[in-house]
């Protein structure tokens, strides 16, 4: 367990939230607020981007809060324990940061009903448990753009993590962002059905450059995928934060999660006295998704066009999942016109035309 940046203040007690939750009254401390993290914080990646986010909540509030996490929790029964042991030690809010824990966080949900949970990227929600998610795949749509604007051979390749509606939906971005730019784009995929696996993310990036791929892009979290196309002379991305460093050459760009409007946000409200179980899906509008540091060799014709799917995106006019959209099969999944909303971008289970392969369990 490791603990960051203890800090006091004086606080005033929490009025009962519109939750109907019991009225939780504090003492003057700081707020304890725990994160439990999938895997190692390292220096990018999934975890290290919720962590960089910790720390920017923490620093937002200066003496009000106070904040803990543990790193390396398997998805599973150790996740319920350290989540029964973060509440135990006195933590008011805590936040479970992947999805496989969700049925974890409810169970040891019910038997802290004064404590707060937040749950990334899960669906299920109780009266003291609300979900956060980002829009990933808007992320996913505008590397996409920049692949397809600077593949050769026509054909993308992806390293999917697990096989869940989320991973799917980013893979069908990806895809649908190049073949924007390329409607002839190819888009391969080998699943190592593992969130953080270097030699497995390497072994499957190497594959897909066997198999044709000249540019590449994951949903892992390691820069593994990124460093096998430097080793390989080709061209990758970099996944939930700024990954260039990892690949200066192979680095077109990084799609990167920015999770401190989220935290700042619920941890105030419980700060306030009311936070409520909500369920939250932030994007490019909130300042949550972007793209950055692309690469020079990047022609100024497709920079433009991702500049004006970003804008499209912050000011709502442009719709990555717009109809008309066919899927693997080639039958249509959106009519022309036709919007996905979000019950249908989390029921994602197939891939669009244009991606090979069969999706794992169909």
């Amino acid at each position: 367990m490791q603990n960051r940046d203890r800090i006091r203040y004086l606080g005033a007690a929490l009025a009962a939230s519109a939750a109907g939750l019991p009225a939780l009254a504090r003492s003057a401390s700081p707020l304890k607020v725990g994160f439990i993290y999938v895997g190692p914080v390292g220096v990018a990646g999934w975890s290290y981007a919720h962590d960089q986010a910790r720390k920017a909540m923490q620093a937002h509030f200066g003496g009000k809060v106070v904040t803990q996490f543990v790193e390396n929790v398997p998805e599973g029964p150790d996740a319920a324990r350290v989540l029964r042991d973060l509440a135990q030690q006195g933590n008011e809010l805590i936040y479970a940061t992947s999805f496989g824990f969700m049925e974890s966080v409810l169970r040891v949900a019910r038997d802290f009903p004064k404590v707060r949970f937040e749950h990334a990227t899960g669906y299920k929600t109780a009266a003291n448990v609300g979900t956060y998610d980002a829009r990933t795949y808007e992320g996913a749509y505008m590397a996409g753009v920049v692949a397809g604007g600077m593949s050769k051979t026509g054909v993308l390749g992806v390293v999917g993590s697990v096989p869940i509606p989320e991973v799917l939906r980013n893979i069908n971005s990806f895809t649908l962002g190049a073949q924007s730019v390329n409607a002839k784009i190819k888009t391969k995929v080998v699943w190592v059905n593992k969130w953080f696996d270097p030699p497995k993310e390497t072994e499957a990036a190497t594959s897909l450059v066997n198999q044709g791929a000249d540019v590449l892009f994951q949903n892992t979290d390691s820069p593994a995928v990124l460093e096998t196309a430097e080793k390989l002379g080709k061209y990758a991305f970099g996944w939930d934060s700024d990954m260039a460093k990892f690949g200066p050459k192979a680095h077109l760009a990084s799609a990167v999660i920015n999770w401190t409007p989220v935290y700042v946000d619920e941890t105030g409200k419980v700060l306030a006295g009311t936070w409520k179980p909500e369920q939250i899906w932030w994007g490019v509008r909130h300042d949550a998704i972007d793209l950055v540091s692309i690469n020079p060799a990047v022609p100024a014709a497709i920079r433009k066009r991702v500049a004006m799917v970003k804008a499209g995106l912050k000011n709502g006019s442009f719709h990555i999942w717009q109809g008309p959209i066919l899927g693997q099969n080639g039958a249509t999944v959106l009519a022309a016109g036709a919007i996905g909303d979000d019950k249908f971008l989390h029921g994602i289970d197939f891939y669009v035309k244009g991606v090979e392969g069969q999706v794992p369990g169909k």
